[in-house]
């Protein structure tokens, strides 16, 4: 038995954990794979047990593989191992816990199973065949995996918060709002509409009067003074004029 919350990575050239009866996988990660390295005539897999249960939320990873004449290469190979068992000794059990096994012979060979808490993720539609787990046709799968069944818990939620509360209450205190809301909601959107105008207005009008008031009478009266004072000033000049000639011909004549 292999149980805690560490972490066991195996690896072989026939198997990567080899168990003559039973290999239980309890709330531990196991990594265990096989190359097929120098094997003939064999069945080479990452583990191969008598049976196999994985449970407590246990993740296995179990991969094989091989080219050597006549190898036949599993993920999880369970097999009698001349015990006399039959049937018994060739089961994988796994519940709510996690396993992805992978071999081209298959993914997981076995004669029965059970899966508690737990469903085929791959194949689709997968089953418990005469040797072997296969898919939704019959064929062999050459890659298995089972994880927990979440389908149960979220239905649970989704029960709890539909009954009274979460469904029914919503649907009704959305509904009187509602209702109240339509009155209120017209007779305060015309009033804040024109509010928001009329400062737009207020404030263009302001601005234009102001601006074009003041420099029209600085205008006004810049170009005004200056008129006026040359003006008199002309009319200061000529009188003098018309003085000085006047005195100057009374000299001269004296």
């Amino acid at each position: 038995m292999l149980r805690g919350t560490g972490t066991l990575t195996a690896t072989g050239s026939q198997c990567g954990i080899h168990v003559s009866q039973a290999l239980v996988v309890d709330g531990c990660t196991v990594d265990a794979r096989a190359d097929g390295a120098d094997i003939t005539d064999e069945a080479v897999a990452g583990v191969i047990a008598g049976d196999m249960a994985v449970r407590g939320g246990g993740r296995v990873v179990a991969a094989g593989a091989g080219s050597g004449a006549g190898v036949r290469a599993y993920g999880v190979y369970l097999q009698d191992a001349g015990l006399g068992d039959g049937d018994a000794g060739c089961r994988l059990s796994v519940d709510a816990s996690w396993l992805d096994a992978a071999g081209a012979d298959g993914g997981v060979a076995c004669t029965s199973g059970s899966l508690v808490s737990a469903r085929f993720v791959t194949p689709a539609g997968g089953v418990f065949g005469a040797g072997s787990v296969v898919d939704a046709v019959g064929a062999v799968a050459p890659h298995v995996v089972v994880e927990p069944d979440v389908a149960t818990p979220p239905a649970g939620e989704t029960d709890g918060r539909d009954v009274p509360g979460g469904g029914s209450g919503e649907p009704n205190g959305g509904a009187s709002p509602a209702a109240g809301q339509p009155g209120a909601g017209p007779t305060t959107d015309p009033a804040v509409k024109p509010a928001a105008t009329s400062p737009k207005t207020n404030i263009t009008t302001k601005t234009t009067v102001t601006a074009s008031s003041k420099p029209k009478t600085a205008a006004a009266t810049t170009a005004t003074l200056p008129k006026t004072a040359d003006n008199n000033l002309i009319a200061v000049s000529l009188t003098l004029f018309i003085l000085g000639t006047a005195l100057l011909t009374a000299v001269y004549r004296c």
